[in-house]
């Protein structure tokens, strides 16, 4: 798992069958600090989460293992939305 932050919404009217209903949205990593990298990376929503929300997303194939995802063409989804976390006993996030 990552974390990351939701930065914007993907659309597209025009996908798979399998993918049709989805909410796709566009997250950047972050490192443990909370700080930004320069990876992005567009994934099925299976929360509810949204744009400016810290959450939790997986890659590869284990993105495939989420109830909405399994046996999909997925290569990121969004399983969880963070309320806190905490580094060496140091908050660094708080919802």
């Amino acid at each position: 798992m990552l974390l990351g932050r939701v930065t914007g919404t993907v659309v597209a009217s025009r996908k798979e069958p399998l993918m049709e209903g989805w909410k796709l949205l566009v997250v950047r990593q972050l490192d443990a600090d909370n700080h930004e990298v320069a990876a992005y990376v567009v994934a099925a929503d299976a929360v509810g989460a949204g744009v400016g929300e810290v959450v939790l997303y997986a890659t590869g194939s284990s993105a495939r293992q989420t109830e909405m995802t399994r046996d999909r063409p997925c290569d990121a989804v969004i399983m969880a939305i963070v309320d806190t976390w905490e580094v060496g006993g140091r908050e660094v996030f708080r919802k």
